[in-house]
């Protein structure tokens, strides 16, 4: 077995810099009064040396503690409605919420330790795709992490928050049904998405049930964004037995099928029902306000940070995976079928 690589210490740094180790923590610390020149070259170095503060430095550098709460996409309504639960059990707990945007490319090398280093107390990461490399780094940095609907999670425990996608594909695909649908289609987001396939199995085993066939070119996956309801709706418009209803994966998609029906000449609910999946403000907003399956959205960003601050304090949690319910909330996108 190697020997176990000893770990940096600012003294490591400075040396290597030709600096004083004031000069390094002046770096660290975020401060003005050192040179350009330097500051670059003592990041440099602090990189090659995967330097990472003691818990007690980065108490230092956060008074109060911080949060980080991490996006791989530009914020969204559904985004929104996450900060804002969030921000919220962050001011209860006295704890501060920090909201990037970070895309998978630039979670580098030195990512987990700048993060640690600026005084996270833990990681809450939303729909993105985490590597074990990642997981490795956030593990070596000592920041715990939680994760809301990721994209993608490697074969790791990880503790995650969600909400009971199964039943809510389950129950829009049933309300479906019960209107006297059975030409029902499924736009979803990425096929990999954990959230993605529970609610599509959810409208599988529905349709199971009531031997409803799902015809072809009945399910398509994207993304969790508009245009791609924009799209996805068109061509279904365009299969030979195009579907009197939609059960869109999330609002965006909803909202984009809308547009595409307006696009030609398609009334809703009238022409064509459409369910949508979070319940966000744009949902209860839309033309005609969306019949949609309410996700917790605050609740889940609530829990999570929760969830953040007992596994930083060391706690032990009851489960690594929390799922908060869902609920159809029926409004005027939908109506029974007018041509079986």
């Amino acid at each position: 077995m190697p020997p176990r690589r000893r770990r940096a210490t600012l003294a490591t740094v400075a040396a290597s810099a030709g600096v004083s180790v004031a000069t390094v923590s002046k770096v660290l610390n975020g401060r003005s009064d050192v040179a350009p020149e330097t500051r670059s070259l003592v990041l440099s170095l602090l990189e090659q040396h995967d330097y990472i503060a003691p818990p007690q430095r980065r108490a230092e550098a956060a008074s109060l503690g911080t949060i980080e709460v991490e996006f791989d996409d530009d914020l969204n309504a559904y985004s929104t409605e996450i900060v804002q639960g969030a921000v919220q059990a962050g001011a209860e707990l006295d704890v501060a919420i920090v909201v990037s945007i970070r895309r998978n490319a630039d979670r580098t090398r030195g990512w987990a330790r700048d993060l640690a280093a600026a005084g996270r107390r833990a990681l809450i990461a939303v729909t993105g795709e985490l590597t074990s490399g990642q997981l490795a780094a956030l593990a070596r940095a000592r920041l715990p992490l939680v994760v809301i609907d990721s994209l993608n999670l490697p074969r790791a425990r990880v503790t995650s928050v969600g909400s009971t996608n199964f039943a809510g594909g389950l129950a829009a695909t049933q309300h479906l049904l019960a209107l006297g649908h059975r030409r029902i289609a499924y736009l979803g987001g990425p096929v990999t998405a954990a959230c993605n396939q529970a609610r599509l199995h959810g409208y599988r085993a529905a349709m199971e049930a009531e031997n409803a066939p799902i015809l072809p070119g009945y399910v398509r996956t994207g993304h969790f964004h508009y245009h791609d309801g924009v799209e996805g709706g068109a061509a279904l418009f365009d299969l030979p037995e195009p579907p009197t209803a939609i059960f869109a994966g999330c609002d965006d998609i909803a909202l984009g099928v809308l547009e595409a029906a307006r696009a030609r000449g398609l009334r809703v609910p009238e022409d064509l029902s459409i369910v949508g999946f979070d319940d966000t403000q744009m949902a209860r907003m839309a033309s005609p306000p969306l019949t949609t399956v309410r996700q917790p959205l605050r609740e889940m960003g609530a829990v999570a940070v929760r969830t953040a601050l007992r596994l930083a304090a060391g706690e032990r949690i009851e489960s690594h995976h929390v799922e908060l319910a869902t609920e159809l909330v029926v409004r005027s996108s939908t109506a029974p079928v007018a041509h079986p």
